[in-house]
């Protein structure tokens, strides 16, 4: 089933309160993704507003307001110390797809990760590739869209959602990995599957009435 999503909650007030943020950090991100430097010059992605809006919207329209409150001030933050946190995920990623120019360029010069978070995160990470592996059973045709899954099928030219989550992670701060933690276990003590949802939001933003709908609308 699809749970519902901050975007679908009673309420106007605190809808449109949600909204507002979500705005406001896809923003933040954008901005940050245009200062992020990729070997080989810049990225398509990178002049592609429209996609990134959708996609990166679909993500955080999920989150409850605390999530989005200190994800926000993550951004915030790394602005005012000079850190980009899009740059640092982006760089995360490269452990897998490019270890020997991570480990002489970018991680002497991004923060360490104790023992303990990398734990928390690894058993974040294990839910959600549970949950897009439900969810491409579920909805094939949408399923061959998404990225590969596990970080295994890596390779220079795509990255996988497993290892992509990771380089996200990695970049939040304490209290917002917290608060992802806190989230992501409710939803599973929901039976809500966050894939289904972030997926939901993406068909929906794209113009589909549900998943349904869209998974029907996809070339065979």
């Amino acid at each position: 089933m699809t749970g519902q999503t901050t975007d679908q909650t009673d309420g106007g007030s605190a809808n449109d309160t949600a909204r507002a943020t979500v705005r406001d950090i896809v923003r933040k991100e954008w901005s940050q993704f245009q200062r992020t430097n990729n070997e080989g010059g810049r990225a398509a992605c990178q002049g592609n507003w429209p996609m990134f809006e959708q996609m990166r919207s679909s993500q955080f329209l999920t989150w409850p307001q605390p999530l989005l409150d200190s994800y926000s001030h993550d951004l915030d933050e790394a602005e005012r110390v000079g850190r980009n946190l899009i740059t640092e995920k982006y760089g995360r990623m490269m452990a897998s797809t490019a270890p020997t120019e991570f480990h002489a360029n970018i991680e002497p010069y991004i923060p360490r990760l104790s023992g303990e978070r990398i734990a928390l995160q690894e058993r974040i990470i294990a839910m959600q590739v549970a949950w897009a592996v439900d969810f491409r059973e579920r909805y094939p045709k949408l399923g061959r869209a998404m990225r590969v899954l596990r970080t295994g099928e890596d390779m220079a030219t795509a990255t996988s959602f497993e290892t992509y989550l990771r380089g996200e992670l990695g970049t939040y701060s304490a209290r917002t990995l917290d608060l992802y933690a806190g989230f992501v276990d409710g939803l599973a003590a929901q039976g809500r599957n966050l894939t289904e949802e972030t997926i939901g939001n993406t068909v929906r933003l794209g113009g589909f009435a549900d998943l349904a709908e869209a998974e029907t609308a996809q070339a065979a």
